[in-house]
């Protein structure tokens, strides 16, 4: 048999598995502190409490360590199931959304290039040669005479 612990805000509802007889709780060295089925600690402050309780000759000890917390929600699993799943319907529309649009957008010509006629493409000029880098013309070998070649 077990303990049955409900925690809501800053109460902790505890409830004793002993059934039959006068049910003795006690807590940490205090003396007797209900004499009921279930104990109910009021503004509990999340220490660790050792709790037992005991009817005749069966006695029940239980480590009480219960975070509580006075700003906390409660939400059911109907409430938890409801934001996961509108969550979830909310992101596959703006997937969907997106999806469109950028299909649409795949088939249009740019605006800039429908200015430009769409005829055959006429053949560009090649590049003017960088004076740089031209070739050794015949007759002016001297410009280049006293680049020789040194023997190692």
């Amino acid at each position: 048999k077990e303990f049955l612990v409900e925690i809501s805000g800053t109460t902790v509802t505890i409830t004793c598995p002993l059934t039959e007889g006068s049910i003795t709780w006690k807590s940490t060295g205090i003396t007797p502190i209900s004499d009921e089925r279930k104990h109910v600690i009021e503004n509990h402050d999340s220490t660790p409490v050792n709790l037992s309780c005991s009817s005749g000759d069966k006695t029940y000890h239980m480590y009480l360590n219960a975070r509580v917390c006075t700003n906390c929600e409660e939400l059911d699993a109907l409430a938890v199931t409801g934001i996961i799943t509108a969550d979830l319907l909310i992101t596959f529309g703006v997937l969907i959304l997106v999806y469109y649009f950028s299909k649409d957008r795949k088939g249009r010509a740019s605006p800039s290039a429908g200015s430009r006629p769409r005829g055959q493409k006429v053949q560009r000029p090649p590049p003017v040669p960088n004076p740089d880098y031209e070739p050794i013309r015949k007759g002016q070998r001297e410009v280049y005479a006293g680049l020789e070649s040194r023997g190692f």
